[in-house]
């Protein structure tokens, strides 16, 4: 298979004078781009963290797709990079992808960029990228920084195995449907999460998976960087005493522990048993927890048993 390219059409300015940028007193050229979409990543809070790469390829396009304008120039500002800014954001994506693509129709090269870290990852692009794939262009990728990875890096939890979820609901029932479908997945859980809901999230998180082991990293790679680090109760109860922090926010959170091969009747007994002294709510929570199974299931059944003593 080879890599899809559009060719060059005519009339595209292919002047690169002012197509550079710096490293201190040194200035360097920007990269000869064939025309195409460049998905670049970028600094998620400390500039020196963007790639020699990353530079080269803002500096040599022809126009750079940006989520936020304003926030994009502190970045380019600090590297001298003067290149023609397009806002490309949830709100205008309509009317801004077709435009875009026909620009790459014509032959021109444009870097698609967040506010920080990678685009698409719980930022716009996805349909841009899935439509220039479709129409023949030349995707590429120089990767960089990502607030989701960096997390996982200083979260001291297994990184061998990871699933990202991103934003989730902002609604507690249906974030908490949501982390239920979520209890069962063999690996570390990351999320991202406004810092206003930091303390009712962690609050969930800690209903619905148990006291896993978790971090919150909050403003990584910048001047206030915090990892906080403990089980999912006590981090619960530590941010809601404190208030909400400032910041962006990454929780980490332990996988679930290996499932023991239970059979219902073994379960059930289980479940009597903790119902002698704990509460349907605490008794399902505990049995969840403890073998690693979805708790609407053992309270439904704990609900069920509970029904029967009676």
């Amino acid at each position: 298979m080879t890599a899809a390219k559009a060719p060059q059409a005519d009339g595209v300015k292919t002047d690169r004078s002012s197509r550079t940028f710096h490293i201190g007193d040194a200035i360097l050229p920007g990269a000869t781009l064939d025309p195409g979409l460049y998905v670049v990543a970028t600094p998620i809070g400390n500039l020196a963290d963007v790639t020699l790469r990353a530079l080269a390829i803002l500096a040599g396009a022809d126009a750079i797709l940006a989520e936020d304008t304003r926030v994009s120039r502190t970045l380019l500002a600090r590297y001298g990079i003067e290149r023609p800014l397009s806002p490309y954001h949830e709100h205008n994506a309509a009317e801004a992808r077709p435009r875009a693509l026909k620009r790459i129709a014509e032959g021109q090269a444009l870097a698609l960029i967040s506010d920080a870290g990678t685009p698409l990852i719980s930022d716009p692009g996805y349909k841009l990228v899935a439509e220039a794939i479709e129409l023949g262009f030349a995707v590429v990728a120089a990767p960089g920084p990502s607030a989701a990875l960096a997390a996982l890096c200083v979260a001291g939890l297994p990184s061998d195995r990871f699933y990202f979820e991103g934003f989730l609901p902002p609604r507690q029932s249906a974030r908490r449907e949501r982390l239920n479908a979520l209890a069962a997945v063999p690996g570390t859980l990351i999320f991202y999460e406004a810092a206003g809901r930091l303390a009712e999230t962690l609050a969930d998180l800690a209903i619905e998976l148990g006291p896993r082991p978790a971090a919150v990293a909050r403003e990584l790679t910048k001047l206030h960087e915090e990892v906080r680090r403990g089980a999912l109760d006590e981090l619960a109860a530590e941010y809601a005493a404190g208030g909400a922090p400032r910041g962006e926010i990454v929780i980490v959170v332990g996988a679930t522990k290996e499932r023991l091969m239970i059979s219902e009747a073994a379960l059930d007994r289980e479940i009597a048993e903790q119902l002698t002294s704990l509460s349907v709510k605490d008794a399902a929570a505990a049995i969840a927890a403890k073998h690693g199974l979805p708790r609407r299931q053992i309270y439904a059944r704990a609900l069920a048993l509970a029904g029967a003593q009676r």
